[in-house]
């Protein structure tokens, strides 16, 4: 379950404001309903993918006992 800050707040900011949580978890659920999507909603994804792409993806760079390489938002 994602617990963090919702789409009502985060919209109010830059998407560089963003966690990398917060951007895996919207990437995620914007893509699973990409074909019902309005224009405002695409452009909210499409602005979530160039942040992502920005920061050069969602991957850690290394993993330890407590975490793997990948973001993990539950």
């Amino acid at each position: 379950m994602y617990v963090g800050r919702d789409m009502t707040e985060l919209s109010m900011m830059s998407k560089q404001e963003w966690k990398d949580t917060e951007l895996a978890f919207f990437h995620h659920s914007l893509q699973q309903v990409v074909p019902y999507l309005n224009a405002e909603g695409q452009t909210i994804h499409r602005e979530i993918i160039e942040e992502i792409e920005a920061r050069g993806g969602l991957k850690r760079q290394e993993a330890d006992y407590t975490h793997g390489t990948r973001i993990s938002y539950d």
